[in-house]
């Protein structure tokens, strides 16, 4: 019965360790916020810049495509240039993330926030 009784502090343990890192996670969204990460496409023709939780920001685009008529260009380099930003903020989150981790003791963490920064393989 007593030993019940210690699995029952240990929960209570790792409910105060869920809540610390529920609030960590909150202060970490505001702090991503505020990162930035930049991708380009077409040796730097366009170029997307994104906050750290991969919400786009701002998009630049060289006047040059206008002049030239390079539409077809333009909506191949979006694309791709959105796709970089959004991999460099997902990989500000899953540094992130790893970061505010480091002192839980919650099993299987930090093998769980280590995948936060690769992507799922082809047919996943």
């Amino acid at each position: 019965m007593f030993k019940a009784l210690g699995n029952l502090a240990n929960l209570g343990s790792l409910v105060k360790q869920a809540q610390e890192m529920g609030n960590r996670m909150q202060a970490l969204q505001e702090q991503l916020k505020l990162k930035r990460a930049t991708g380009t496409a077409g040796g730097g023709l366009v170029e997307v810049e994104a906050n750290g939780i991969g919400e786009a920001l701002a998009v630049r685009i060289d006047p040059s495509l206008f002049e030239k008529g390079e539409r077809e260009m333009i909506e191949d380099l979006l694309p791709a240039a959105f796709n970089a930003a959004q991999a460099k903020a997902k990989q500000l989150h899953a540094e992130a993330m790893q970061s505010i981790a480091g002192d839980l003791s919650l099993p299987g963490l930090g093998e769980a926030l280590a995948q936060l920064g690769n992507p799922p393989g082809p047919g996943v």
